[in-house]
C-alpha cells in the first residue's frame, strides 16, 4: 500500500503542472486509441472472381449502388411513354375554312345571277370559277383540286347550302377526335364515308368530299416539354438502390459472379488497406471526449490538489473499465458470443459515486457506454453495437440511482442484487425491442448475463474501493460508516472513559449532520467526525465539566492559566491520538481545528480578576481556524450544543438567541476567515440548528397531579 501511495504521490506532484495534465488526457486518449482499433478496423475477406465464397459476407454500413440507381432510372424512363397534345383549335379553324369556301361560292353565285346582272348575259363558268378564286388565298387555291371550283359555281345555292352543312358537320366530327400522322388518312375515309351516301349530285358530292379531305389534318403533335417533364417526374420517384448495412452480399459457397463481385467492390471488401475513415472518426470521436473532460476540469473550482485527484481517479477507473471490456471483447469474438453483457457494467459508476460524486459517474457512465458499444461490435454488421452500448449507460445510471449517499459494504452489495433485477428488465426489453428470434435457453443465457453484470459490480466496488481509499488518501462513505461504528477501540474508549463526553459527542454529531446537509457539505463526514472530535479529553476526562458527575471541579483548585493549558491540550492530544492509530486526516483536522483559534473567556477573565498580567493571546487555542464547511458548522455546534444543556429551562425564544450570539461571536471573531461558507449558509445553519435543538429540548406538557387514593 505504501508503495502504492508512494507512487500516486509522484503522480499527483506532476499533475500539479498544466503540461503534464494535458499530457495525462492524450496519453488516456491514445490507450483508448488503441483499445478500440482492431473494432473499427474493416474486415479482412478473401474473395476471388467466379469462385465460391468462403463465408458468409454482410455489408458493414450502408453504401448507395449508383449503378444499380442508374440502371432503374434508365428502365422507368423507357417505360415512360411520348406525351401528345391535342390541337382543339386545328377543329374549329378547319370548320370556319370549309365555311368561307362555301359562302365565297354562295357570293360569286349571287353576284353572277341574271336577276342582280339586268340584261347583261350569265358568266361562263371560268369566269365564275376566276371569282370564286379571287376570293380565296393563294394558298388554298393551289391545295385544293381544280374539279371542285366548277362544281361549287354550277350548284345551284340551295344545294350549295346542304353541301355546306354536310361537309361542315363531317369535318367537325372527325376533327375532334385524336388524329394523329398515322391515322391522317383513314380519318380523311372516314369523312368521306359520312359524305359518300347523302343526296348531292355526284359532282357536288365528289366536291365536298374533296373539301372535307383537304379539311382533315394531324391535331395531335409530339409535345417533347410535357414527354421530359414526365421523365424527370419519373426519375425523381426512382429511390436510390443501396446496400444496406446488415444486407448478406454473398452466402458461403455461392458462387462469386461479377455482379456480387461489384457489390463487394463498392461495400469496401476489397480495399481495405486503402480506408481511413473509420479510423479517423475514432480519433476525433475519443479527441472529442478527452478535450470535454480537460475543458471540465479546467473550468474547475476545486483546489488545485483537489483537483489532480479527481483527474487521476477518473482516469484510473476509466483504464480499468477499458481494459475489463476489451477482456471481454477478445473471449466474445473468440467463442462465446454475446458476452459482453456479462461485463459489471456499473462498476465504474459505483466506484466514481463513492470517490468522487454523482457528476463524474454519470461522465464515466455515458463515456463507458459509447465506447462498449464499438469494443462490443463482434456480433454486428457496423462498427457500433448500440444495444449493448445502451444497456452498459443505463446499466450504470440505475446504479447511480440506487446508490445512496453514504454506502457501506452491505448497502453496496444489495445495491448489486437490486441492479441484477434492473438489468434483467433492461436487457430483456432491449431484446424485445430488437424482436429476435431466441429460444428459452438464449433468454436464459442473457437472464445470468443480467445477473452476474450486477452483482460483479458491486463486488468489484468493494474490492477496489479500499485500494483507491489507500492510494489516494480518500475518505469515502464506506470508511465513514466503518469509523461510525460504536464498537471501535476510540469510541468504545470514549464510551467508557468519559461517558459524558461520549454523550456530548453523539450531540452534537446530530447537530452538525443536518446542518451540513442543509447546506450541501458533508454530512457524514461531519457526523462521524463529531464522535472523535473530543477524544483528547480521555486523558483528562474530570477536567470537563460533562463528566463531573457527583464530584467537584477540579478548577475549582487550580489557577487559570493551568486550567487554560489542561482544556487547550484536548485538541492537540486528540490530534496525536487519532494521527496515532491512522485516523484520515479529514477527522484528525476536526479535532484539531473544531476550536479554531477561540478564547476561553471564563479563565481569561478569571486571571484579570485575581490581578495577573495576561495577554488574551496567551487564552486562546491554537488553531488553525476551521479550514472546511464542515468543521465551521461543527465547531458552532459544539458551542451550541454545550450552552443549551447549560440552560434551566431552554426555550424557543432563548435557543435562537444563543445560536445567533454564538454564530455572531465566531463571526466577529474571524473564525470563518479560512474558509468557504458564506452568510447566506451560515443563516441556513442556525435556522438547522435551532430546529434540530427545538426537538430534543421540546416543552414537555405538565401533567396535573392526580388526587391520592385513600
Amino acid at each position: 500500500m505504501n508503495f502504492l501511495q508512494t507512487n500516486l504521490n509522484r503522480l499527483k506532484n506532476l499533475l500539479n503542472n498544466r503540461f503534464f495534465q494535458v499530457l495525462l488526457f492524450v496519453i488516456l486518449g491514445i490507450f483508448a486509441y488503441l483499445m478500440m482499433y482492431s473494432n473499427v478496423k474493416p474486415e479482412e475477406v478473401k474473395v476471388e472472381l467466379l469462385k465460391p465464397a468462403e463465408q458468409t459476407i454482410r455489408a458493414t454500413k450502408t453504401v448507395e449502388d449508383t449503378y444499380k440507381t442508374e440502371q432503374e432510372k434508365e428502365e422507368i424512363i423507357s417505360q415512360v411513354a411520348d406525351v401528345y397534345t391535342l390541337k382543339e383549335e386545328y377543329a374549329q379553324n378547319k370548320v370556319d375554312l370549309i365555311a368561307s369556301i362555301f359562302d365565297s361560292a354562295l357570293e360569286v353565285k349571287q353576284e353572277t345571277s341574271p336577276e342582280e346582272d339586268g340584261d347583261s348575259e350569265a358568266k361562263s363558268t371560268d369566269e365564275m370559277v376566276a371569282m370564286l378564286k379571287e376570293k380565296l388565298t393563294d394558298e388554298v387555291n393551289n391545295d385544293i383540286p381544280e374539279s371542285v371550283f366548277p362544281a361549287l359555281v354550277k350548284a345551284k345555292e340551295n344545294n350549295l347550302r346542304i353541301s355546306k352543312d354536310l361537309t361542315i358537320t363531317a369535318v367537325n366530327n372527325v376533327m375532334t377526335e385524336r388524329i394523329t400522322a398515322a391515322d391522317v388518312e383513314n380519318a380523311k375515309k372516314q369523312a368521306e364515308e359520312e359524305l359518300k351516301y347523302t343526296s348531292l349530285e355526284n359532282e357536288l358530292k365528289n366536291a365536298s368530299i374533296a373539301l372535307a379531305r383537304y379539311a382533315i389534318i394531324q391535331n395531335v403533335f409530339f409535345d417533347k416539354d410535357q414527354t421530359e417533364e414526365q421523365r424527370t417526374k419519373a426519375v425523381e420517384s426512382v429511390e436510390p438502390a443501396k446496400i444496406l448495412q446488415g444486407q448478406i452480399i454473398v452466402e458461403e459457397g455461392q458462387l462469386i459472379d461479377r455482379e456480387v463481385y461489384r457489390q463487394l467492390e463498392l461495400a469496401g471488401f476489397l480495399d481495405n488497406d486503402n480506408t481511413v475513415v473509420p479510423f479517423l472518426g475514432l480519433f476525433l470521436f475519443i479527441t472529442l471526449i478527452m478535450s470535454a473532460l480537460f475543458y471540465y476540469f479546467y473550468l474547475s473550482h476545486n483546489s488545485d490538489e483537489r483537483k489532480v485527484t479527481q483527474m487521476l481517479m477518473l482516469s484510473i477507473v476509466l483504464v480499468l473499465s477499458l481494459l475489463v471490456m476489451k477482456i471481454f471483447s477478445v473471449f466474445s469474438s473468440l467463442q462465446y458470443s454475446d458476452l459482453g453483457f456479462y461485463f459489471p457494467a456499473a462498476m465504474a459508476a459505483m466506484l466514481v459515486k463513492n470517490l468522487l460524486n454523482e457528476r463524474f459517474a454519470a461522465a464515466i457512465t455515458i463515456i463507458l457506454g459509447a465506447f462498449g458499444a464499438i469494443i462490443f461490435n463482434g456480433d454486428v454488421s457496423g462498427n457500433l453495437d448500440f444495444s449493448i452500448g445502451l444497456y452498459i449507460m443505463f446499466s450504470g445510471l440505475a446504479a447511480i440511482v440506487i446508490l445512496s449517499k453514504n454506502n457501506s459494504k452491505t448497502k453496496i452489495l444489495q445495491a448489486g442484487v437490486l441492479l441484477s433485477l434492473i438489468n434483467i428488465v433492461l436487457l430483456f426489453s432491449i431484446l424485445f425491442i430488437m424482436d429476435g428470434n431466441y429460444s428459452r435457453m438464449e433468454y436464459l443465457f442473457y437472464m445470468v448475463a443480467a445477473i452476474v453484470s450486477g452483482v460483479a459490480s458491486s463486488v468489484l466496488t468493494i474490492g477496489l474501493l479500499p485500494f483507491f481509499e489507500a492510494g489516494f488518501g480518500i475518505l469515502s462513505s464506506i470508511k465513514l460508516l466503518e469509523l461510525s461504528n460504536p464498537n471501535h477501540p476510540l469510541l468504545r474508549r470514549i464510551l467508557t472513559e468519559a461517558p459524558g463526553t461520549y454523550h456530548h459527542s453523539v450531540m452534537v454529531a446530530n447537530l452538525a449532520d443536518s446542518a451540513c446537509e442543509a447546506i450541501g457539505a458533508n454530512g457524514l463526514l461531519a457526523r462521524v467526525g463529531c464522535y472523535y472530535h473530543d477524544i483528547g479529553k480521555t486523558k483528562r476526562p474530570q477536567f470537563f465539566i460533562e463528566n463531573q458527575i457527583n464530584i467537584e471541579n477540579p478548577h475549582d483548585r487550580l489557577p487559570p492559566a493551568t486550567s487554560k493549558d489542561i482544556i487547550i491540550a484536548h485538541s492537540i492530544d486528540g490530534a496525536e491520538m487519532l494521527l496515532k492509530h491512522k485516523m484520515p486526516q479529514e477527522i484528525v483536522d476536526i479535532a484539531e481545528q473544531h476550536h479554531g483559534t477561540t478564547l476561553l473567556k471564563f479563565f481569561y477573565h478569571k486571571a484579570l480578576k485575581q490581578g495577573e498580567n495576561v495577554k488574551e493571546e496567551e487564552y486562546r487555542y491554537p488553531g488553525p481556524k476551521a479550514q472546511t464547511k464542515e468543521i465551521a458548522v461543527i465547531g458552532i455546534a459544539d458551542s451550541v450544543e454545550a450552552a443549551v444543556r447549560s440552560m434551566v429551562r431552554p426555550t424557543s425564544e432563548k435557543i435562537v438567541e444563543i445560536v445567533e450570539k454564538i454564530i455572531n461571536e465566531r463571526l466577529n471573531d474571524h473564525q470563518f476567515d479560512e474558509c468557504d461558507i458564506t452568510m447566506k449558509e451560515l443563516g441556513i445553519v442556525k435556522q438547522s440548528l435551532c430546529e434540530t435543538l427545538n426537538g430534543i429540548f421540546h416543552s414537555r406538557i405538565e401533567y396535573p397531579e392526580l388526587p391520592k387514593s385513600e
